[in-house]
């Protein structure tokens, strides 16, 4: 049976960005959908899900921080909820700031790359990016469950009784790293090495932040966590059974 070829939409305005990127990709062997702004964007996304899409900040309409916002809300519309809220995101962009990245980050995007760029370099981070999802799916128990909370790996939820807890894509995958390794401590490093293709270009501010919203979500007593503890001077473990 021939092998199905994953599928990478391109987002962005410029033509020519488009091509170079489109050459590299099927070059290296993927499926390549095109789009030049938002609308046409969202209408592939609907009716053709790609297996990871590369979204240029810089749109008409629609910016791509308000696409990745939108795919990442759990709460869509009707006409978005067969979309699935887990479909990774590359940003592309020319803004340098760190605050952007951050932003990429904090809002769901699971890398960021910024103009100009490498188109080798981006084929590895799409390869890099997809390999992660596919290692986030283990065939070791895919339901972990600690206090009230049961997260679930297949479907990439967590669930506090009957409830949904809304997540992003990379706090999900932050908070079912740590809780199947209970009671190891982690430093900030070591988890932005196995949850971030370009960890070379963060800082530990990143890990910071997405620790304090998971804690928002989860911990009853966000400043004295049950959970997601801190050890001071080194980082952080999830306090198992």
């Amino acid at each position: 049976m021939p092998r199905v070829r994953p599928t990478i939409l391109v987002v962005d305005d410029e033509t020519r960005t488009r091509e170079i990127i489109r050459k590299y990709l099927e070059q290296a062997d993927f499926r390549v959908l095109e789009a030049e702004n938002s609308d046409q964007a969202l209408k592939i996304i609907q009716h053709n899900p790609p297996n990871l899409i590369v979204l240029d900040v810089m749109l008409p309409g629609m910016d791509g921080f308000e696409i990745t916002r939108l795919l990442r809300d759990k709460d869509k519309s009707d006409d978005w909820m067969k979309v699935d809220s887990n479909i990774p995101i590359i940003l592309l962009t020319a803004r340098k700031e760190e605050i952007d990245r951050v932003f990429g980050f904090e809002i769901g995007a699971d890398d960021y790359v910024v103009k100009p760029f490498s188109p080798r370099e981006l084929v590895g981070r799409v390869k890099a990016v997809l390999r992660r999802g596919d290692s986030h799916n283990p065939p070791k128990p895919s339901v972990l469950r600690f206090g009230d909370y049961a997260i679930d790996s297949v479907s990439r939820t967590l669930m506090l009784h009957e409830t949904f807890v809304t997540l992003t894509s990379k706090d999900f995958d932050l908070l079912f790293f740590l809780a199947s390794h209970p009671n190891q401590v982690f430093t900030h490093e070591q988890l932005l090495n196995a949850l971030w293709a370009n960890a070379a270009d963060l800082d530990s501010s990143v890990v910071t932040s997405r620790i304090y919203r998971l804690r928002e979500k989860i911990e009853a007593d966000p400043d004295n966590p049950i959970f997601l503890q801190t050890v001071w001077g080194v980082g952080y473990k999830f306090q198992g059974d």
